[in-house]
């Protein structure tokens, strides 16, 4: 009998299992689902209840494999894993679910599985003879709540009560095994068939967090605001903390793809909840690299999308703040929706917006467009005609970008009066007028060269955009008071049905973006529900972009949120690029301070390794000799991070006189694929690699000679370009997968006194 209303879905821990099967296995799952959707009563699914369990039951794939699955309703079925025909009914009395009274999702444990993976992990860190049973549970001893056991290999969670890893949202049925853990190795191998709640409570406590911090930054975040009844399975597969898929394409990407690309099908609970919610206004989501910020921006774009009524327009603008970022999120997005959501959706990186905005409103003009370091190099020229010695290029540049230009400053008058806040040195009346004066003479510079730079691209975006904004105003205002009727000669007086060009923006990278961005993307949709969207984290500044939304007219108070669960580096690289940057200070893009509070890892692999070097040349020789060794990794899996283009330039020909081919990355991204990638630190945002080579890392490279210089003379400025190389060193870093190396030659940048210290 045809059943066309079941409901099959896949548990995200049993994708994972399945992904380890092979291909042929993978396509008989694929057909099963078929199958059993149609009708699970077929006589060739054999499904059947297994023998003391009330709500798990098993059915056949093929010949070797079955399907176990939990019956949530009479037609509402859960695959929670998928097991050989030969260990299905072995150790039926080891498998557990149930529902968790903190987050109200649905988890499930083979303890049989999770104790082998406990012994494999310690077996393969010690001596044969020391590993030959699983450990059993020790005598509990009463140290303070949040006190590490002190004895090398006592239990490793001694300090804590039952009752308070329950509290945490530790499934049950694993306590007794946590409890008896005495080594990391044995812990991480628990984590790995672990639900996902309980791995990063264990990871937190065990990286020293106390009770509260872990209660408040890893179990708050993903609990259930209602009452949870842990009886009812169907409405605990509806929660968030239940990670599943149901439909057919999402499974198949599930069950063809490779973990990277699981980020289509699954998200993590708290992503869940910021890509669904209904914001009253604009939202931000900050967190640290490889939390998943850009997953959340692209599932929320989707999320948009299908929201809207249908047509053909694209109301939805999705923007960051160079170009390959912005071509790799179209590639995302189309991966992730397919063409349908990319018709949809507008996608630009924001200077290229700002660009067609000015080229809409002037069409005549075909001004050059020049860089921040091509306009140092004009103001030089300018200081150096007018003879004038008493100011510093890059000092007028940033004064007149940031300020001038950043907050949209017409006259002198605008200009005595502007917020500096954070620019360093106070400026006399007399000092900001001969500042107005030379950046007017820079201006007509420019006019005359038929040069202008981005920020004044940005800046001339931004009035038109806020002129736009203020006539649609004006039209509303006079549809009100005529009563809501349309006056059709004031439309036309606009240069046409004048609108807002998008309902919702959504920002990738926002910590990037200049003052005059804001205002213009501001002044592109109207103040309404879900009208801007945010992601981003100030520890990832690569430039100097610092504002204040609020002032911006951008209000995300109450509507901030943050990740802190990494999903691409792992937990020994992680710890060494936090202590990259050190006790720093980040502001949060809305004046107060943004940290990395609880920002960890499930992933674990090797310590980062260093090499100190005699000089430049020696350092290229040991990086080349080290790829050399790496003969089982794609070399397009493999990157080189230096701090200038000439170091990547002779990078890149050390590596060839070894036979090995490498590829730079250009504004627009890699220049190829076939070949081990090389660039400065600025071009590896949004990239990540298997291995992770940062070199050049010495002190007057990372921050520079000329950076250190400035302690004294302008210490605001010195503090803030430090910073700034922090943050690119911290990116560098994060880039890594599975393992990370860091070069330098001469005196190590003082950036690595922390692991250089530590021997890592």
């Amino acid at each position: 009998m045809t059943n066309q209303s079941v409901t099959l879905r896949l548990l995200d821990k049993a994708d994972r299992e399945i992904l380890k099967l092979p291909r042929s296995v993978k396509g008989a799952i694929y057909d099963f689902q078929h199958k059993f959707k149609n009708n699970p009563g077929s006589t060739g699914l054999q499904l059947k209840q297994l023998k003391g369990h009330e709500k798990l039951w098993s059915a056949r794939i093929n010949d070797e494999y079955r399907a176990l699955l939990l019956r949530l309703a009479d037609e509402d079925w859960l695959i929670v894993s998928v097991k050989h025909r030969k260990d299905v009914y072995e150790h039926l009395d080891r498998l557990a679910y149930s529902v968790n009274r903190i987050t109200g999702g649905i988890e499930y444990v083979d303890l049989q599985v999770v104790e082998e993976s406990v012994l494999a992990a310690q077996a393969a860190s010690t001596p044969p003879a020391a590993a030959t049973a699983t450990p059993e549970p020790a005598p509990r001893a009463e140290p303070a709540p949040g006190q590490a056991a002190s004895p090398a290999h006592a239990p490793l969670f001694v300090a804590w009560t039952e009752q308070q890893l329950t509290d945490l949202g530790v499934a049950g049925p694993l306590i007794p095994v946590i409890q008896a853990l005495t080594t990391e190795d044995q812990l991480l191998g628990l984590v790995d068939y672990a639900p996902q709640l309980t791995g990063e409570v264990l990871l937190a406590l065990y990286d020293k967090k106390s009770f509260d911090e872990v209660l408040e930054q890893v179990t708050a975040p993903v609990a259930t605001p209602e009452a949870v009844d842990t009886d009812d399975f169907q409405a605990a597969v509806e929660r968030p903390a239940t990670i599943v898929t149901t439909t057919d394409e999402a499974l198949r990407e599930a069950l063809e793809g490779e973990d990277f690309g699981r980020w289509k099908v699954f998200l993590h609970p708290t992503q869940a909840k910021l890509v669904n919610r209904d914001y009253n206004g604009p939202a931000r989501v900050g967190g640290g690299p490889g939390t998943g910020k850009t997953i959340v921006a692209l599932h929320r774009v989707k999320h948009l999308v299908e929201q809207l009524p249908p047509g053909r327009d694209k109301p939805v603008l999705l923007t960051t703040f160079n170009k390959n970022l912005a071509a790799d999120l179209r590639s995302r997005l189309l991966a992730l929706g397919g063409e349908a959501l990319l018709g949809r959706v507008e996608i630009s990186h924001v200077d290229q917006l700002a660009l067609r905005i000015v080229r809409e409103a002037e069409p005549g003009s075909r001004k050059q467009t020049i860089d921040d370091n091509q306009a140092v190099r004009e103001w030089r020229s300018l200081l150096e005609e007018l003879d004038e010695s008493g100011w510093d290029a890059e000092f007028l540049q940033d004064e007149w970008s940031q300020v001038i230009l950043g907050q949209a400053v017409a006259s002198r008058t605008e200009y005595f009066r502007a917020r500096r806040a954070g620019r360093g040195r106070t400026l006399t009346r007399a000092e900001r007028a001969d500042i107005w004066q030379l950046a007017e003479r820079f201006t007509q510079r420019l006019d005359r060269l038929g040069r202008q730079t981005w920020d004044q691209v940005s800046e001339r975006a931004a009035r038109l955009e806020m002129q736009r904004e203020q006539r649609i105003l004006a039209i509303d205002q006079q549809r009100e008071e005529a009563g809501g009727l349309d006056n059709i000669h004031l439309q036309a007086g606009s240069g046409g049905w004048l609108r807002y060009r998008y309902r919702h923006i959504v920002v990738d990278e926002a910590q990037d973006l200049r003052p005059a961005h804001w205002k213009m993307l501001r002044a592109m949709t109207a103040h309404s529900r879900n009208d801007l969207f945010l992601v981003g984290d100030t520890h990832q500044r690569i430039y100097k972009n610092q504002v204040t939304l609020g002032s911006l007219g951008i209000n995300i108070r109450g509507r901030a949120s943050k990740l802190s669960l990494s999903y691409r580096t792992t937990r020994q690289i992680l710890r060494s690029a936090l202590d990259v940057l050190s006790q720093e200070k980040y502001d949060d893009l809305d004046g107060n301070e943004e940290t990395l509070a609880g920002y960890r890892s499930v992933l674990s692999g090797g310590e980062p390794d260093l090499h100190g070097c005699t000089d430049w040349d020696a350092e290229r020789e040991a990086i080349a000799m080290l790829i050399d060794s790496w003969d089982d990794i794609p070399h397009e899996q493999i990157a080189i991070c230096v701090p200038t283009n000439q170091m990547a330039s002779e990078t890149a020909t050390t590596l060839a006189e070894h036979g090995v081919r490498a590829v730079e990355i250009g504004p627009d991204g890699p220049r190829g694929d076939d070949g081990v990638h090389i660039g400065t630190m600025f071009r590896f945002k949004g990239l990540e690699y298997q291995r992770m080579i940062v070199a050049g890392v010495s002190d007057g490279l990372i921050p520079r000679d000329d950076v250190n210089r400035r302690r004294t003379t302008d210490p605001v400025r010195h503090r803030r370009e430090v910073q700034q190389a922090r943050s690119l060193l911290f990116v560098a870093t994060t880039r890594a997968r599975d393992s990370l190396d860091i070069f330098w030659h001469g005196t190590p940048s003082p950036f690595l006194a922390p692991l250089v210290t530590a021997g890592r």
